[in-house]
């Protein structure tokens, strides 16, 4: 298995929620997913989790900040209330976030 490390950037349109996410390992190519709920389809949001990366979230202004749970409440949406993008969904998996 290759033991490389890619890093992605992301952020909401006005940077106010930011994150960095190390993969690491595979092939080059990042698996995605597309979940059925509303949420999802709404936003045409697909997502992707490593176990074995590294995330880092930075959040300017928490205030401009919300967290949407739906359903099983299992994931969080991070919601910036200034520009209205949902940048990143956080979750807890074992007792990692």
């Amino acid at each position: 298995m290759n033991d490389s490390i890619r890093r992605i950037h992301g952020s909401c349109h006005c940077g106010n929620i930011r994150f960095t996410f190390d993969w690491s390992g595979g092939d080059g190519k990042i698996p995605v997913r597309a979940f059925g709920c509303d949420m999802c389809t709404k936003h045409r949001g697909v997502w992707t989790s490593n176990s074995r990366g590294q995330f880092d979230m930075t959040v300017e202004d928490e205030s401009e900040v919300s967290r949407y749970r739906f359903g099983t409440k299992t994931a969080d949406f991070h919601v910036c209330r200034v520009c209205g993008v949902v940048p990143i969904v956080t979750c807890a998996i074992d007792g990692r976030d």
